[in-house]
């Protein structure tokens, strides 16, 4: 993929709900894309850990954007389906989401999330998830 397409995606991830969280762009490369959130305490429910929401939004779209490198800039990406196991409270005041497509099928991918809570340099493993996307043509989307 032409580093144009990564650089697009980058600016494009970070766009109405997602802006609004505060999601950042750390790596878009082919088949996989990085994010971090500041965490801030309108991210925080009501006994001080990340909400599980944040947390299953962020792993979403992250791994939606890995599986948009995949394609031109004529599709979208849209999930199907997803599963995600929380396994701590993300308690730091940086999160990280990594994803990656481990199924690059034509129409429909696969990619997993890992996201982990940082604190003074510490990375910890809280939640893990798997996403069934398909790649739709953009004229086929009608709004």
């Amino acid at each position: 993929m032409p580093n144009h397409w990564f650089e697009f995606l980058k600016k494009d991830f970070v766009q109405g709900f997602p802006a609004f969280c505060g999601f950042e762009v750390l790596r878009a490369d082919y088949c996989i894309f990085e994010t971090c959130l500041k965490v801030l305490n309108q991210h925080r429910q009501q006994d001080g850990f990340v909400h599980a929401g944040v947390i299953a939004t962020m792993a979403d779209h992250t791994s939606g954007y890995a599986s948009f490198t995949t394609v031109s800039e004529k599709f979208r990406i849209l999930t199907v389906e997803f599963k995600i196991n929380y396994f701590k409270p993300a308690t730091g005041p940086l999160i990280i989401c990594r994803s990656k497509v481990i199924n690059n099928g034509k129409k429909i991918k696969v990619a997993e999330s890992e996201v982990f809570s940082v604190s003074n340099g510490i990375e910890k493993l809280v939640s893990k998830g798997m996403f069934t996307q398909i790649a739709v043509a953009s004229e086929d989307i009608v709004l």
